[in-house]
């Protein structure tokens, strides 16, 4: 699986600016991050689905980004990060966005090994969104945990009813990154040029812990016609934000190989899930 290594090797470098034009590995007024996690769910995804690599190569499936999806049940709307689906109409194929050229889109930083493998792929072109057959959710808990957590699990909780109120079949994915540095540096703490830097506190392990245990607690589902989430990855990582190392934490609290939310068992019910729902696609 690449998408975790991805993400902590691209999110190393600064590359968001605030308006004083300073350069941070995250910024909590982008969604890069997001972007960045939710494009290497789609690629481990695409080198681990044969039925999907022949549906892209058919020109059956497309993604779409940033889609507002509206809950039939409820009428409610939302926008999701990434959906794949079957093109809109009579959608032809060209299109000037594609899998690969989101990579520099978002600044993702991939290894050889890692370009040759997306070279190697069918071209998943970006395109008019039809039917949504997955749907992916991405958020982090960088800092302030116990504060932010409240909003996070609300926000997270309204995207899988708000893509299986639209359509049951649909697959609904999440991901969270929580942070396990005890020090970190807010962007929006330190917005005034030249001042000394404010550094934000953490109780490590203790503050990520209690994040992780709040997103365990929402719902998942074994089949269709359940409340929940088909899949969902909790990737926790250790990031002062400060321009210095960034790691993926991979011991405790975060979720080991076999624990339902470890990245790997994620895209194993995301494989399973698409061959079971999508095979006559």
């Amino acid at each position: 699986m690449h998408g975790p290594d991805i993400l902590v090797r691209t999110l190393a470098r600064p590359t968001r600016t605030d308006a004083s034009g300073r350069a941070w590995q995250y910024h909590s007024r982008s969604d890069h991050h997001s972007k960045v996690a939710c494009w290497g769910i789609v690629f481990d995804l695409m080198l681990n689905s044969p039925l999907l690599r022949r549906q892209v190569e058919a020109g059956t499936v497309v993604f779409g980004i940033n889609h507002e999806m509206r809950d039939f049940v409820h009428d409610r709307k939302k926008n999701l990060d990434l959906v794949l689906c079957t093109p809109s109409g009579a959608a032809g194929r060209g299109s000037a966005q594609s899998l690969a050229s989101l990579a520099s889109d978002y600044e993702i930083d991939l290894t050889a090994a890692e370009r040759a493998a997306l070279d190697g792929l069918p071209r998943l072109e970006r395109g008019p969104v039809g039917a949504v057959l997955m749907a992916l959710e991405a958020k982090a808990s960088m800092t302030a945990h116990q504060r932010a957590l409240p909003r996070l699990y609300d926000e997270l909780n309204s995207s899988h009813l708000t893509v299986h109120g639209a359509n049951d079949q649909a697959i609904a994915a999440g991901f969270f990154m929580v942070n396990i540095s005890s020090r970190y540096l807010s962007t929006d703490r330190n917005k005034t040029p030249g001042a000394p830097d404010a550094w934000s506190e953490h109780a490590q392990p203790r503050d990520a812990t209690l994040a992780i245990d709040k997103i365990r607690q929402l719902p998942r589902r074994a089949r269709t016609g359940e409340t929940g989430y088909d899949a969902f990855a909790i990737v926790v990582v250790d990031m002062a934000n400060d321009g210095g190392a960034l790691t993926l934490h991979e011991g405790p609290p975060a979720p080991q190989p076999g624990d339902i939310h470890h990245y790997a068992s994620m895209i194993d019910r995301l494989t399973h899930a698409w061959a079971t729902r999508f095979k006559d696609l």
